[in-house]
């Protein structure tokens, strides 16, 4: 059996006399203050196989401070997770600890 390869040769038409195929560089919001930011945690399970994740969801700012958030709350808690898309997804049901912390580090309260 053979393998088919993509045709990936990269040549792209358009009408459209402001095309351009490089996609304009977006600018990076800054980070608001944690007194500022409204995060809601949440409980899901869906597509888990049934099991418990705990989202953090809301914050607006640069991805480098997202990321740290997130590895502070999952040391905190002293389990896995991940950072993806915005969202800080925490393994496990934490939401009373992370509530917790948020509000000990300054951010307010919302869900």
């Amino acid at each position: 059996m053979s393998k088919k390869k993509a045709n990936n040769s990269g040549i792209v038409y358009s009408t459209d006399p402001n095309f351009s195929l490089e996609p304009e560089p977006q600018e990076e919001q800054e980070t608001l203050a944690p007194a500022n930011q409204l995060l809601k945690v949440k409980l899901d399970t869906k597509q888990r196989a049934g099991k418990v994740v705990t989202i953090v969801d809301g914050f607006v700012g640069k991805e480098e401070d997202l990321e740290k958030l997130g590895k502070e709350l999952k040391t905190k808690c002293g389990t896995g997770g991940s950072v993806k898309d915005g969202i800080i997804l925490i393994q496990g049901d934490y939401r009373e600890k992370v509530l917790k912390w948020l509000q000990d580090w300054g951010y307010k309260k919302t869900k």
